[in-house]
């Protein structure tokens, strides 16, 4: 496995990494940290460093807010078309770009080509999405029932926003939380993830380019994560945060809220099932699993964490998925026919190589991969397990890595019991030919979404989220707006 792209190919992505901002922007301007700090931009494939950006402290997150808070009042009368046609401009401009913001995703994050540019198509849909719903805004009038009043109810936007999003769709997550702050008429405070800050800076560039007014949008790039948000969170001006991450800061991040009541939206952890009935399709079933279990190397909050597979199909499930699996091409995402990238940074590999030697001390077999390739970058091969005992640590949290873990099962309650024997409650996955099973077992399933008879649920037309641990709210759909806006009853007599 060769891990040094061709000699264009760098060429071309030193150009692209190039044009992109490297400062923060506050107030429609870009500015260096105060204190002249920045922070290394590695290639994951590689190790190497891409360019360094600015990183913000406390006095640059004051700066956003004040800024975000500064341009609300004017931003919130501004007419929804307006608003509307920022974000189908900004939607186009995404799409003219797609091989330029997907060559910048790989550099930065390691995902293949063909799977960046998928996302890159993904997140500019949001703002098409989100620019259709802003004209479609609406409240209600009516008599209340004593008939002694009338009831007028009026929407307006919640205020001023942090938005913190992960490292593992670094555009998409972006614009499905930019996408119904603008259409509402919010303001905001952008965090990106300081392992992927530039997807989220041409982004920002991107809608500064398609009209969005200064201070409507600000961006802070930042290492210093607790530094720069606890006092934005404390402070009463931010009035809402939309989070994107691990159940463990997410918990760390609603105590802060507490202080303000701030409304929150927060998409957390899963460990999602993935649920292999006997009379399933087992071609679609292989299919559906490669889709869940391998989308962005398996770093995916809706990655298929535990697979559960009638005993009756186990063996055979397995040895399909096995051969599916090694057939990968694993390498740098800027290689050609590559299909599986690197895994973000070391200490995510290392989690995962714990995870597979964990489960195969406790009797695990290993049909493919779960060895560490030699040479630079952070590579995983992917791996199928079969036999997994259910008391494994990959059984009780996100791999978050190209791993298969599979458990046999006898019959609808057992499997049923074990899915939902999880804190977390994100997505699960089931696969039957029975109408009345399908049904059956996606009411009885304690997940906020389910595929069923397929792989992939994401879409910004659907509402994204989950129950439990796995977080609070939805985004994307018609759901996806409400979260920025706030009801106003006025009574009037009838």
């Amino acid at each position: 496995m060769s891990t040094t792209p061709p000699a264009a190919v760098t060429a071309a992505r030193e150009h692209i990494v190039a044009a992109v901002p490297k400062q923060l922007l506050v107030g429609g301007t870009w500015l260096d940290a105060a204190d002249g700090a920045t922070m290394a931009v590695d290639d994951p494939a590689t190790g190497e460093v891409l360019c360094r950006v600015a990183d913000a402290g406390a006095p640059e997150g004051r700066l956003a807010e004040e800024a975000a808070v500064a341009a609300q009042e004017e931003w919130a009368r501004t007419a929804p078309r307006a608003r509307s046609e920022i974000l189908r401009r900004a939607y186009e401009i995404i799409l003219a770009r797609t091989d330029d913001l997907a060559a910048l995703m790989t550099a930065e994050m390691g995902k293949p080509l063909a799977e960046a540019r998928g996302e890159v198509a993904y997140a500019a849909e949001f703002f098409r999405w989100f620019s259709e719903e802003a004209v479609r805004v609406d409240g209600g009038y009516g008599t209340l029932p004593d008939g002694r009043n009338r009831m007028l109810l009026m929407r307006r936007p919640v205020g001023p926003c942090l938005l913190i999003t992960p490292w593992n769709f670094p555009l998409a997550m972006g614009t499905r939380k930019i996408g119904p702050a603008i259409a509402a008429g919010c303001t905001m405070v952008f965090k990106p993830a300081p392992q992927t800050p530039l997807s989220a800076l041409a982004l920002a560039a991107i809608l500064e380019e398609a009209g969005l007014p200064p201070g409507v949008l600000n961006v802070v790039t930042t290492s210093r994560a607790g530094e720069v948000v606890e006092p934005l969170l404390r402070g009463g001006r931010v009035r809402k945060l939309s989070f994107t991450g691990s159940t463990e800061v997410g918990r760390t991040l609603l105590a802060q809220c507490a202080d303000t009541v701030m409304r929150t939206s927060m998409e957390l952890g899963g460990n999602a099932p993935f649920i292999v009935f006997e009379d399933a399709d087992l071609d679609a079933a292989v299919d559906g699993a490669m889709t869940a279990k391998m989308r962005n190397m398996g770093e995916a909050c809706t990655a298929a964490n535990r697979i559960f597979v009638h005993r009756s199909l186990a063996d055979e499930f397995a040895r399909r998925l096995a051969e599916r699996m090694a057939a990968l091409v694993v390498g740098p995402g800027t290689t050609p026919g590559v299909d599986v990238g690197p895994l973000i940074d070391a200490a995510g590999r290392a989690k995962v190589e714990e995870l597979v030697a964990d489960a195969v001390g406790r009797g695990a077999r290993v049909l493919t991969g779960g060895t560490v390739p030699e040479g630079p970058g952070r590579f995983y091969p992917p791996t199928v397990l079969t036999g997994v005992d259910p008391g494994s640590r990959l059984m009780e949290t996100e791999i978050f890595g190209p791993v298969a873990a599979i458990l046999a099962f006898d019959d609808e309650d057992e499997v049923v019991r074990a899915a939902n024997d999880t804190p977390w409650g994100l997505v699960g996955y089931v696969f039957t030919r029975g109408l009345d099973r399908a049904l059956r077992v996606s009411e009885r399933l304690e997940v906020g979404m389910v595929g069923l008879n397929t792989g992939l649920v994401s879409s910004p037309a659907a509402p994204f989220g989950g129950v439990k641990q796995s977080g609070l709210g939805r985004e994307g759909g018609r759901a996806g707006i409400e979260e920025f806006l706030e009801y106003t009853y006025v009574a009037m007599p009838a």
